[in-house]
């Protein structure tokens, strides 16, 4: 498979690599309010992987050293430069498919792939959400957030960078449930972060 082979020869360049993630000051972790709407795409993919949208054994956020930091990047990277941006449209034609990509895909499908290969490698169900934002320009998004002693963090797409979710340009929206992977909650200090961000 081409992603697996990727993945070895990136894990060798970034055996070594070890510097931590810097821990955010302030706002480190998203405040997550009331149940809410699951998107529609996350519905449909549930329907075909449904081992994968039910409860979870919720921890507590993860608590990271820097082997585990190497990884997260390693993961963020990987499928960053090994799948191709393309839009549903592209591939199905049609809007709203969620699914695991194996050349191609849009931002949610970067975003599950992501959090498939962090899960086979080790970390809890729980603290990997698909999480959908808002752009600056109003577009919507999809990004995977990392929740971790240290706060919550984002594997994005658009950035090679694993960065704290406040550092980042969005507003939130909402997120799966740590519970619950088939269930989504709000954001409730969202949408104070992208005013933050662009001051």
């Amino acid at each position: 498979m081409r992603i697996k082979g990727i993945f070895v020869a990136m894990m060798a360049v970034f055996a070594m690599a070890t510097a931590a993630i810097p821990a955010p000051s302030r706002n480190a972790s998203m405040v997550t309010g009331n149940a809410t709407s699951q998107p529609i795409g996350h519905y449909d993919f549930c329907q075909i992987h449904r081992s994968e949208c039910g409860a979870n054994r919720n921890a507590g956020p993860v608590a990271m050293n820097p082997g585990k930091w190497s990884l997260v990047r390693l993961v963020n990277a990987t499928v960053n430069r090994t799948i191709t941006p393309m839009t549903d449209k592209e591939i199905y034609g049609k809007d709203e498919v969620w699914a695991y990509p194996t050349t191609a895909g849009d931002c949610e499908d970067f975003a599950l792939l992501k959090r498939r290969m962090l899960i086979q490698r080790g970390f809890s169900a729980a603290d990997l959400l698909m999480t959908v934002v808002r752009k600056p320009d109003g577009e919507g998004h999809a990004v995977l957030t990392l929740r971790t002693a240290e706060g919550d963090f984002v594997l994005d797409n658009l950035a090679s960078d694993v960065k704290p979710w406040f550092a980042t340009p969005y507003s939130f929206v909402k997120r799966q449930s740590s519970y619950n992977a088939g269930r989504w909650v709000t954001i409730e200090n969202g949408r104070d972060v992208l005013v933050g961000a662009l001051r």
